[in-house]
């Protein structure tokens, strides 16, 4: 079991809603930003906010569209074939720069610091499609309090972008973990290359697999979703965190 709360978290650019969920039992607990894919917090992303708690984390899933004000969820069954609905969403991508990631990790941080519930000083990240580049963007500009950062089949991890994630992860002094799909366009090997390449120039303690699946395996609510992959990546987070969050 597990408990969770709506908080509302002070950021630089104003005031971002999320869901706080712990474990059940007395604490305190590490705490993980989970980062959301490019469909929202919606009942899928809390259910994994929920399992990633009941391995023992408080877990703070940040609504990343908060800028936009309340929205329609997205649903990933049309989201991408559905001409309107396409547009909306990738209207909302295009709006959370890196920048804002980087300003808004520095609320969650302090925010997480302040909880009665969260033990200890590390804290992890994980993120899902666009979360991916998100978590790794988070753990790059805050290198001194980030010692676990995650993502699965993250898109665009080291493209031709400016604030392109590759450009910073250097920087990253906690361990990495990148799990990509073998079937997925935005996470080409030529990417995977420049993610290494980058990571390995900046001594950054790291993993960088590819799972037999599809782009979104992990997410419940998604197409794509493949529960074997999904077994996968829990584990590969309880293994990560364990290593790093709890000692």
């Amino acid at each position: 079991m597990t408990k969770r709360v709506d908080v509302t978290v002070p950021t630089p650019d104003g005031s971002c809603p999320s869901l706080l969920v712990t474990p059940d039992g007395e604490g305190p607990w590490p705490a993980v930003i989970f980062f959301m894919d490019a469909g929202g917090v919606r009942p899928a992303m809390v259910t994994m906010a929920e399992h990633l708690a009941g391995l023992g984390y408080v877990v703070l899933l940040p609504e990343m569209y908060y800028r936009h004000g309340p929205y329609e969820p997205f649903n990933l069954a049309t989201a991408f074939s559905d001409g309107d609905e396409r547009a909306r969403l990738f209207g909302m991508i295009g709006g959370l720069t890196k920048a804002m990631v980087a300003s808004d990790t520095g609320g969650f941080l302090d925010f997480l610091a302040g909880r009665p519930e969260v033990g200890g000083t590390k804290v992890g990240t994980t993120g899902y499609c666009m979360g991916g580049g998100l978590s790794l963007t988070a753990a790059a500009h805050h290198p001194d309090r980030i010692a676990a950062a995650a993502s699965f089949h993250g898109g665009q991890l080291a493209s031709d972008a400016p604030d392109s994630p590759h450009r910073v992860v250097g920087r990253i002094t906690g361990r990495v973990l990148v799990a990509g799909a073998e079937d997925d366009g935005s996470y080409p090997p030529e990417q995977a290359e420049l993610l290494e390449r980058a990571l390995t120039e900046g001594g950054v303690d790291h993993t960088l697999e590819t799972y037999p699946a599809h782009h979104g395996f992990a997410v419940p609510d998604n197409p794509t979703y493949d529960e074997a992959a999904a077994t996968r990546h829990w584990q590969a987070l309880q293994d990560l965190y364990g290593a790093t969050l709890t000692n």
